[in-house]
């Protein structure tokens, strides 16, 4: 078959006069990189004018494919990311919602407290971008303890003042909480200045929120018996609520990070928001968190902690709870101690073959007590019933346990299993702890027993603290010393433990014309 000069080529074949691939044009000189031979790329190469055009054209329709591909990448990854994130808010509510805590309102002070992580977290990070924690370095002791002595400062105000300021509004307990968030909120304001300004008042005002921090820490455990659902112990509750915590801060980090990317004082600002929210969460709680129906109506003197024995006013602390929080102790005491001393040791004297790599040790012992403290929380919150009185004791023992092991044992394994018992037991004990201050401390007077409650554990924390820093950097004898410290206490502990009807839990003191306070399930 033949074709006219007027006629399309066939497909497959080009018009008469024009080049193939690799051939010179008629009118271009002759190129001889496109020369099969001397250019082994020819066949995938397209074939571009040599003027300036054919070159920018080239360039434009490269930038365009790599400007779409990047765009469906980015579009690619937002789409994961959003599935993710509505992913893990759907089993967030879900968790918050189950077994009857929708109805009965502890969703939403579920939902409150991871809100109060998420804004302390920006605060720490905050905190820890500027001269704040300037000095908190490991190889200045000095100024190490005196960072470990100002976190005592908080305790000190919140223990004396607060719980009994906060005692006297029992019946505006949302109010209460609420404030807890909106002073932090005004603080972080005033916070984001002073770091923008570097003024002096960043230190009262760091000392400020963390008062505050503690305060909510205080009306929250208070308010959880009014919530509590039918056929849910007091441990799933404390549980069910410190596990947002975490969740709460764990999200809340990378935004804070972000913030904090462009200076510290966006991340406070980013606090701001946060706290702002959480008043008005907090205020939106049921109205049954502010319900006086079965407390006592009598004002009767502080809570003591220190014996079962009657104060001179009539108030009374059971004997469990004296024992819950002596156990509890021992894990605050060890956790002090291996921040510290942990911190000291494997930074001056690692391990064999990890000489520089000191900082992956410390956090193999920071990330096994986060992971362990994450999975008593978990437990908490998900196990039908735990008995506190067995598990604040349990958790004693398995800390002497470790620390043993740890002293025979030394080297990685044991520095990993150091840190998963001593977060793994600090967990148990404190959600043990509270339940047990809820279920066995007049409700007027909740607010003093779990301001003095944390007082002494942070107080055990900081003598832990200081040990640590003081021990010579010898790892079996630094840690045979502290295994010999908490054996004695442990001993202490069970030698002091409710026996008998001291065990039981004592009936509050009868109010003329008064009800009685109601019963929760602690375990």
């Amino acid at each position: 078959m033949t074709y006219g000069p007027h006629d399309p080529p066939p497909p497959g074949r080009r018009p008469s006069g024009e080049p193939g691939r690799g051939e010179p044009r008629h009118d271009e000189p002759y190129d001889h990189r496109h020369d099969r031979g001397d250019d082994p790329g020819w066949e995938t190469r397209p074939y571009t004018r040599a003027d300036g055009d054919g070159r920018t054209r080239t360039v434009g329709q490269g930038l365009g494919t790599g400007a779409k591909a990047t765009a469906r990448g980015v579009r690619a990854t937002a789409r994961v990311t959003g599935r993710f994130g509505r992913f893990a808010v759907s089993q967030a509510k879900r968790a918050a919602n189950a077994q009857g805590a929708e109805q009965s309102g502890l969703n939403r002070l579920i939902y409150l407290h991871a809100s109060n992580a998420a804004g302390d977290a920006a605060v720490a990070i905050s905190l820890a971008t500027t001269v704040f924690f300037a000095g908190a370095t490991s190889d200045a002791r000095g100024q190490v303890a005196l960072f470990l002595a100002l976190t005592m400062l908080p305790f000190a105000i919140v223990a004396p003042l607060i719980g009994p300021f906060l005692d006297r509004f029992s019946h505006g307990r949302r109010w209460a909480i609420g404030a807890t968030f909106a002073i932090r909120g005004v603080l972080c304001l005033l916070l984001a200045g002073a770091v923008a300004d570097e003024s002096a008042l960043l230190y009262p005002a760091a000392l400020g929120v963390l008062v505050s921090s503690k305060a909510y820490g205080v009306t929250r455990a208070a308010a959880v018996p009014r919530l509590l659902p039918q056929d849910f112990t007091l441990v799933k509750a404390n549980g069910r609520v410190s596990l947002a915590g975490v969740v709460g801060g764990a999200l809340s980090a990378p935004l804070a990070g972000a913030a904090a990317y462009f200076g510290a004082e966006w991340s406070l600002r980013y606090a701001f928001l946060v706290f702002a929210v959480g008043t008005v969460a907090a205020i939106l709680l049921p109205a049954k968190v502010d319900s006086s129906e079965g407390e006592l109506q009598a004002s009767l003197g502080p809570a003591s902690l220190g014996s079962d024995k009657a104060s001179r006013r009539g108030t009374q602390i059971p004997s469990q709870v004296a024992y819950a929080l002596r156990c509890n102790v021992g894990p605050r005491w060890v956790s002090g101690f291996l921040t510290m001393y942990m911190a000291f040791l494997l930074r001056d004297k690692p391990l064999e073959g990890w000489e520089d790599r000191q900082a992956i040790l410390v956090g193999i012992v920071i990330g096994g007590a986060a992971a362990g403290n994450t999975i008593g929380i978990l437990l908490a919150s998900v196990l039908k019933r735990i008995n506190p009185a067995i598990t604040v004791t349990v958790a004693l023992l398995a800390d002497a346990a470790m620390i043993l092991a740890g002293t025979l044992f030394y080297g990685l394994l044991a520095l990993a299993g150091l840190g998963l018992a001593a977060g793994l037991a600090q967990a148990l004990a404190k959600v043990s702890l509270d339940s047990t201050i809820q279920s066995g401390v007049p409700t007027h007077v909740q607010a003093s027993a779990f301001a003095r409650s944390d007082t002494t554990l942070q107080l055990a924390w900081v003598v832990g603290g200081f040990v640590g820093i003081a021990m010579p950097q010898v790892p079996r004898l630094g840690l045979g010393i502290a295994f010999g410290v908490l054996a004695a206490w442990t001993l202490f502990v069970l030698a002091s433990r409710p026996r008998g009807r001291r065990g039981g839990r004592r009936p509050a003191p009868a109010v003329h014309g008064g009800p009685q306070r109601p019963s929760y399930p602690a375990g």
